[in-house]
């Protein structure tokens, strides 16, 4: 028996621009913020505010918890998480831009669902533009954050 490194994937087959249908979701695996997440961010971003890190802090200012930095939220909408990647391996040309609005506070111990569903599909001649509206809620069912990202796709080669 042979064994062939290309049909070793996370997907059963490669998808194209044209592939994509709008309205298709792409739900991410959820994420508990724990203290350790807190810590490691803190780490790879050099961000020392005290509303981020230390609890005493932020009691004394009337907040119910140590708050996560945006980019410690955004990253959460990472499409690399889910199966999206593995989907466009041979497709994806580019990661175009991103945009984010964070609207409620994310608090230590909260757990983010994260949700990507395609909202733009713009042909073009060999390749097209892929939009993801972001979704990321908590646990009680609160939209913290919302967004978009749009990826360059190529479309299928001619047979």
């Amino acid at each position: 028996m042979s064994f062939d490194p290309k049909q070793h994937r996370l997907v059963p087959q490669q998808r194209w621009f044209e592939d994509f249908t709008l309205g298709e979701r792409f739900p991410l695996p959820s994420r508990t913020m724990t203290s350790g997440i807190f810590a490691a961010f803190q780490v790879a971003s050099g961000d020392n505010h005290p509303i981020h890190y230390d609890a005493e802090f932020c009691k004394a200012h009337g907040l119910p918890g140590m708050l996560a930095h945006g980019y410690q939220v955004a990253i959460q909408s990472c499409a690399g998480a889910g199966l999206f990647p593995f989907m466009v391996e041979e497709s994806l040309k580019g990661f175009l831009e991103q945009s984010t609005r964070f609207l409620h506070p994310v608090i230590c111990g909260d757990t983010l669902y994260p949700l990507l569903t395609v909202d733009e599909l713009t042909p073009q001649r060999s390749t097209g533009i892929l939009g993801l509206a972001i979704a990321i809620h908590n646990q009680q069912g609160k939209l913290v954050m919302d967004g978009r990202q749009r990826y360059l796709l190529r479309k299928r080669p001619a047979a």
